[in-house]
């Protein structure tokens, strides 16, 4: 086959694994039969690998698939974020006009290395916080919390505006048995931050006005890990004594990883082997050639100086955030998954991947903004006001890959206490204006019921005795659900929360 028809290959695979990530994408959100392979793409990530074991101080089995990326990496180069990244494919896809002018300089390809020792340096004191710069963790945190529930509105939307029309019901009908579960929430799915999530997300397609790919080629730490790593590849493109120095392959490569001031050398920690140039040159001057040395040092490549400044700013930054007042005095509404007991080595093992947000049944599970100081920043945290824990349901723990949820059992989540319930006695109905309500008991799934109910005797609004039923929270059975909260049917505020145990 010729280098055009293997380019051909390589758009197929892209399109593949998109499709393969989507689905999963998808399928996680309606079967737990797909759970083993849920998580695949952030198994092959070794970004999320290397820090989560790093943090946890502990061989993580299910990111053990993460070396098959790199095994790739060392033998053919960055073909992860060529042929098999869906953030990388989708930013191919992105292009604008002015990014033809290659405007930017070519040092800001150091920032990604920055981050990269950034990630890798917090990981050591135990924080993940820098993990929010991967790029399969901002792609599915996007999918969760803004284009899946987006998509399901607009559809939702769009169905009951032509549903009047009699002959357009039938369709209609068959499009939601179709849609409705395999591709889209039964319920509408709920997230805060959505907007702030979806905007950070069109920020890093919208920075290849600057330069096509603008994220990989200055910004993406996993792109830096897979470069360094290329840099030792056994096999990388290369001109051959056919090539003419006409400089076709510098005007297509998109990445600007050919140096025309080193004989069109291929700079292996930039090329993302998409094979542009071997399918554009005109005399077939390119090749893959076996290479022994590792590649030579790019002036934007990081300096021993940076490396050590960004290692200081960064155990700098992580002490400070460790020694802040959230850590004294926890917030109040910091209520983390089931069997999530230690919140150091919760914070040490969660990649902000968004899978138990995704797979949530109810909405509970919310990306954290300042519950848990910034070193928590988009990991996730219960909010009983839009969703609760569903006494029937463990899917955050089976989804998430790294550990940092627990696996239990049903029988075993069931018992775990993830927060406690208090009445407010100033705006529950029957307590603060003698209106009988009781849906806070009916709610609450414990066997024993961990709310029950008070009788008293009051005067309705005929003068006449009345008697009212009203709620109260038994601390040793509440194991903080949320449901209560939920479905209270009081306005704003509900009239009893769930707090931090």
């Amino acid at each position: 086959m010729t280098w055009k028809h293997w380019r051909r290959v390589r758009r197929a695979v892209q399109v593949a694994a998109l499709a393969l990530y989507l689905t999963l994408l998808l399928a996680a959100l309606h079967t737990r039969a797909v759970f083993p392979l849920a998580d695949l793409f952030f198994r092959l990530d070794p970004l999320a690998g290397l820090a989560s074991m790093l943090a946890a101080r502990a061989w993580i089995p299910r990111m053990g698939l993460a070396l098959i990326t790199v095994a790739l990496a060392l033998l053919v180069g960055r073909v992860w974020c060529g042929w098999l990244c869906p953030l990388g494919t989708i930013l191919e896809w992105v292009r604008f006009p002015r990014a033809a002018a290659r405007s930017v300089d070519p040092r800001w390809r150091t920032v990604k290395y920055v981050l990269l020792v950034a990630t890798v340096a917090a990981a050591l004191l135990g924080s993940l916080t820098f993990l929010v710069f991967d790029p399969i963790t901002i792609l599915t945190r996007t999918m969760t919390t803004a284009v899946l529930p987006a998509l399901n509105y607009a559809i939702t939307a769009v169905e009951r505006a032509l549903y009047p029309v009699e002959f357009l019901r039938a369709p209609l009908y068959a499009v939601e048995t179709v849609l409705r579960g395999p591709v889209i929430p039964v319920d509408q799915p709920v997230f805060r931050q959505n907007v702030l999530l979806g905007v950070v997300f069109v920020g890093v397609l919208a920075l290849n006005v600057f330069a096509d790919r603008f994220w990989c080629r200055y910004l993406c730490p996993l792109g830096a890990l897979l470069g360094l790593l290329s840099k030792l590849s056994l096999i990388r493109p290369k001109p051959d004594a056919t090539c003419n120095r006409c400089g076709v392959c510098a005007g297509i490569c998109r990445l600007e990883a050919i140096e025309p001031r080193r004989e069109y050398e291929v700079i292996a920690s930039e090329c993302t082997v998409c094979l542009d140039c071997m399918a554009g040159c005109p005399q077939s001057g390119y090749g893959f050639a076996l290479h022994r040395k590792p590649a030579e040092w790019e002036p934007y490549d990081p300096s021993r100086r940076q490396v050590l400044a960004s290692l200081g700013a960064t155990a700098a930054g992580v002490l400070l955030l460790r020694t802040g007042a959230h850590r004294k005095a926890p917030h109040p509404t910091l209520i983390r998954p089931p069997g999530v007991n230690d919140e150091d080595n919760f914070l040490s093992r969660c990649i902000r991947c968004s899978q138990c947000m995704k797979v949530c049944p109810t909405s509970a599970l919310q990306p954290a903004l300042t519950e848990a100081g910034l070193e928590g920043l988009w990991s996730p945290v219960l909010v009983p006001r839009l969703g609760y824990c569903d006494y029937g349901c463990k899917a955050c723990g089976d989804i998430c890959p790294t550990d940092a949820i627990p696996t239990l059992t049903l029988a075993e989540k069931r018992q775990e206490v993830l927060g406690l319930a208090r009445v407010d006695r100033d705006r529950c109905l029957p307590w603060a204006y003698d209106t009988p309500c009781i849906v806070c008991e009916e709610m609450c799934p414990v066997p024993e019921k961990a709310i029950w109910l008070e009788e008293a005797v009051v005067t309705d609004g005929d003068g006449q005795p009345m008697l009212i039923q009203r709620p109260y929270v038994v601390r040793e059975l509440c194991i903080g659900c949320g449901i209560c909260e939920t479905k209270c049917p009081m306005e704003g505020e509900a009239a009893i929360r769930v707090l931090r145990a």
